[in-house]
């Protein structure tokens, strides 16, 4: 019977072990796919090892490289900016670079146990502190005393101090005569978003750079190299809109494009990239742009009522419809500039001075968005400004009254308005009474409905001679600089669109002084305000008060 149990027993161990290495090797089974999807975020894969994976801070890379290469090393390094401008990842290249086991020098070599070390974050010699975290007094004792001792591992001990301006005022002063006379072997690298929170102390004995926020051009390009590596199927506008979102921070940047590749399954797409951000492609914009460019509400509240059905977030709708205004406005000056085909029409459709107008009524409007009652209707309050305010041409004369104001001597500080008694007519006559032609071309000029530059330029030509199908005028050459194939366009436009057939233009420089509407407007200008000043000054209320004050006139015409 002792056997037969024995035999039981063993049995039921065999079985126990069986059972338990099945369990175990399922655990460990469960271990290796864990391990095997493992996935490292772009923002950590693509963090930057060296100054040649840097992005967008080719000054500040140059000035340390120069600096390293001469052996010119300071013993406090104050790096600033806005987050995920790469401020921690200098940091971390710069430990390298006086650490590297080849040398002091720009360019590590990243091989090495040094290097290998400082970018898995295990090296003895680099103190990486948060300060956001480690604000006490103690902590920054704590910190500093072993600031004596020698390296262990490198050539320099590293303390990399970062959101240095949340430390406490006594931590600054804990640090601040070892910040002034470290040892040797010790370099402080401080990181900080607001520098203006640091003491003065401390960036008196700092070398402090700058990191200024990259540009959406850069970031698109880098996360263009990323996708290409990676193999990930891009539209290079869906990463153009990663660019802009990121808002000059590249680390931004790569978790939105982590986010999107996530979003797309596996590729980044344009309409799914605006879908994730919950904005508008320009693509949805442009039918606004065509209700504004026909003055057409009707068709304008038709295109919005289609928009608001999405739900969209109108701050970002504004965003979308400014950074559009802005690429039609550059187009219509540096033609050369457009990429995108689609708003090709929109330059010489909308004038130049209804974009600039547009724009600022755009700009005018996300400002006063979060006042308005629903941001649905701040938005349509802005685009109904847009249809209601355009630019005018220049108004006809009309009879315009005169004010005098009698201004007395500082120590009288007494100031009299009073009001002609005698009117003053504009259609004064001139002594000189102008040139048929220029008479001619002033009448016409009103005619043309232009505006702005064009109709300055306009009003600063005289008419030389004019035939059914040819006007010449003349310019002087003190206003060339006026004078652009662009501008001469317009004025020819409008020309033929008053006769109502094809006209041609020619604008002759000349060198002789003449007579233009622009400058016949102003002698007439000066002649209603002599006018006006000799009849208020026969004023006897007026003399009375100016010989009772010794106070003088100043006229204005409104």
């Amino acid at each position: 019977m002792a056997d037969a149990g024995a035999e039981v027993w063993l049995v039921l161990a065999i079985m126990n072990s069986l059972l338990y290495d099945k369990r175990t090797q399922r655990i460990a089974n469960h271990r290796l796919i864990i391990m095997s999807t493992n996935h490292q975020v772009l923002a950590r894969k693509w963090r930057p090892r060296n100054f040649q994976n840097m992005v967008g801070q080719e000054a500040i890379l140059r000035m340390l490289a120069n600096a390293l290469e001469q052996k010119r090393i300071h013993h406090a390094y104050l790096f600033t900016g806005t987050r995920g401008v790469g401020k921690t990842s200098l940091a971390r290249i710069l430990c390298k670079c006086l650490n590297c086991e080849t040398g002091i020098t720009a360019t590590p070599c990243d091989t090495c146990n040094t290097c290998r070390a400082i970018d898995a974050g295990q090296f003895l010699d680099l103190f990486e502190v948060d300060a956001a975290s480690r604000t006490k007094v103690e902590d920054t004792r704590e910190l500093l005393d072993n600031v004596l001792y020698p390296p262990t591992q490198g050539r320099y001990k590293i303390y990399l101090i970062d959101e240095v301006h949340m430390l406490s005022n006594h931590s600054f002063n804990a640090l601040l005569k070892t910040l002034e006379e470290p040892p040797e072997h010790v370099k402080f690298l401080l990181a900080t978003t607001d520098p203006k929170r640091l003491p003065i102390t401390i960036l008196s004995r700092c070398l402090q750079f700058n990191l200024k926020r990259i540009t959406p051009e850069q970031i698109a390009r880098h996360l263009q190299h990323i996708c290409q590596t990676e193999q990930i199927e891009q539209e290079p506008l869906a990463l153009e809109k990663l660019a802009r979102a990121a808002d000059g921070s590249m680390r931004d940047a790569l978790s939105l494009l982590d986010q999107a590749i996530a979003y797309g399954h596996g590729s980044v797409k344009k309409a799914e990239v605006y879908a994730m951000l919950g904005s508008m492609a320009e693509d949805n914009l442009l039918p606004l742009l065509d209700a504004l460019a026909a003055q057409d509400g009707k068709q304008l509240f038709h295109v919005l009522r289609q928009l608001t059905e999405s739900a969209p977030d109108f701050q970002q709708l504004l965003d979308e419809l400014i950074s559009l205004l802005h690429k039609i406005a550059v187009a219509q000056i540096v033609p050369e500039t457009l990429q995108d085909a689609a708003i090709a029409t929109y330059i010489t459709a909308i004038t130049p001075e209804d974009i600039q107008l547009y724009y600022q009524i755009a700009l005018l409007g996300k400002r006063d968005l979060p006042f308005a009652s629903t941001p649905q209707q701040g938005f349509e309050m802005t685009l109904l400004r847009m249809l209601a305010f355009k630019p005018t041409a220049a108004t006809k004369k009309t009879i315009t009254p005169a004010v005098a104001v009698v201004k007395t001597p500082v120590i009288a500080k007494t100031e009299v308005v009073v009001p002609a008694t005698v009117p003053v007519v504009a259609d004064n006559p001139v002594p000189t009474p102008p040139p048929a032609q220029l008479q001619e071309w002033r009448e016409l000029l009103p005619k043309l409905e232009l505006t702005g530059m064009t109709y300055a330029l306009a009003a600063n030509c005289t008419l030389e001679s004019m035939t059914e199908q040819k006007i010449t005028l003349a310019l002087s050459t003190l206003h060339q600089p006026m004078l652009n194939p662009k501008l001469k366009e317009r004025m020819t436009e409008a020309v033929s669109r008053y006769f109502k057939q094809p006209m041609h233009l020619e604008i002759k420089l000349t060198s002789e002084e003449i007579v233009t509407p622009m400058k016949q407007q102003k002698t007439e200008h000066d002649q209603k305000l002599s006018s006006a000043r000799e009849s208020i000054l026969q004023n006897p209320q007026v003399k009375k008060l100016l010989e009772m004050y010794d106070a003088t006139v100043e006229v204005a015409l409104i």
